[in-house]
């Protein structure tokens, strides 16, 4: 194509080159065709099919590629677009807490991709519920720009039985060894074991599957990091899943300090409520902050959060207040459990 002049001269092969890390050659080849297909449709007049294409003109730019990219991904490329849901409202700043897990994870990233004495190494991020592990891991898996990143998560296995479960991981793990650099996210791993507290009852097979994977080193050549999610350490503790892994890290709620950051960047609040507003959320994970910024970003009558968003009103401190009262309620009064005598009905 440069040869015979199709090429535009703003492609860049060396980008191109960068970006299809993972891509197979019949891939490359779909990407290139896709490209040429983009190019083509700008010389065709939707109003006369008839008219001949002049072919001279034909030139194949680089957003026709970044376009075919788009339409062309590889089988076994990073997952961008699950990682990018796993992360919704983006990394922002929520303390040194979190800034430390994130460049310790980035640390290890760098160790896998230089350290010739480490093939495979698991990290485990635990702590409550809603406190952003699978956003901080899906992050670190963006940012890695490994050309293998992918997640392993139990709502893609609904309804699915315990050995073709099994073999969705172990395929994962399979395809991680056919690529040089490689993350594996293992999200609510207590999900994936089937963990139900009751019991306590889970899946063993699953159990012994990830035992093994965790352990068995990538062939030669091949690197591999597994960073996996949990707010059951105790349980992952009773079944040895814990030992599995090299490296833990706590990822903590939000303190008073933190969530003051948060609501600085989110910029919704007016400057004599931040602080009124972080005290309030203090000891709360990340997850229910942003829910309940959602919820009062509504108003009182609904409608509002478009002109919050956009800077041109603040969140009532007494509505969020409110909003944080309601899920307060919630949390300490559930439902209550009515209990029937049989006998005496």
């Amino acid at each position: 194509m440069k040869e015979n002049s199709f090429l535009a001269p703003d492609v860049n092969l060396q980008e191109l080159a960068a970006r299809t890390k993972n891509y197979s050659g019949a891939e490359l080849e779909g990407v290139v065709k896709s490209a040429v297909s983009f190019a083509l449709n700008r010389q065709l007049s939707m109003d006369d099919l008839t008219k001949p294409v002049d072919e001279e003109s034909i030139k194949v730019t680089m957003d026709d590629f970044l376009n075919a990219l788009h339409e062309v991904t590889p089988a076994f490329g990073a997952s961008t677009d699950d990682l990018e849901r796993c992360r919704l409202n983006g990394m922002m700043d929520c303390g040194n807490r979190h800034k430390h897990i994130y460049q310790r994870a980035m640390l290890l990233v760098e160790q896998v991709k230089v350290s010739e004495g480490s093939p495979l190494v698991t990290c485990l991020l635990e702590g409550p519920s809603g406190s952003g592990k699978t956003a901080l891991a899906a992050t670190v898996g963006i940012d890695s720009d490994f050309p293998y990143v992918k997640i392993v998560s139990a709502e893609s296995m609904i309804g699915l039985h315990e050995s073709t479960k099994c073999a969705q991981i172990i395929k994962v793990f399979e395809d991680a060894y056919k690529s040089p650099l490689s993350i594996i996210i293992l999200d609510d791993i207590e999900r994936l074991l089937e963990y139900v507290a009751i019991g306590p009852r889970f899946s063993n097979i699953i159990s012994q599957t990830l035992l093994v994977l965790l352990k068995r080193l990538p062939p030669k050549g091949k690197k591999l990091l597994v960073l996996g999610t949990t707010s059951e350490m105790s349980f992952l503790e009773s079944v040895g899943i814990c030992d599995a892994f090299s490296v833990p890290y706590q990822v903590p709620k939000l303190k008073t300090d933190d969530v003051k950051k948060v609501l600085e960047q989110l910029n919704v609040f007016a400057g004599e409520d931040i602080d009124a507003a972080a005290e309030a959320l203090n000891d709360m994970p990340i997850k229910k902050v942003y829910m309940l910024i959602e919820m009062a970003a509504q108003g009182e009558q609904g409608g509002a959060a478009e002109a919050i968003y956009s800077g041109k009103e603040k969140i009532k401190i007494a509505h969020f207040y409110d909003c944080l009262q309601d899920v307060v309620n919630t949390i300490e009064c559930p439902i209550p459990i009515i209990r029937v005598d049989f006998e005496k009905e």
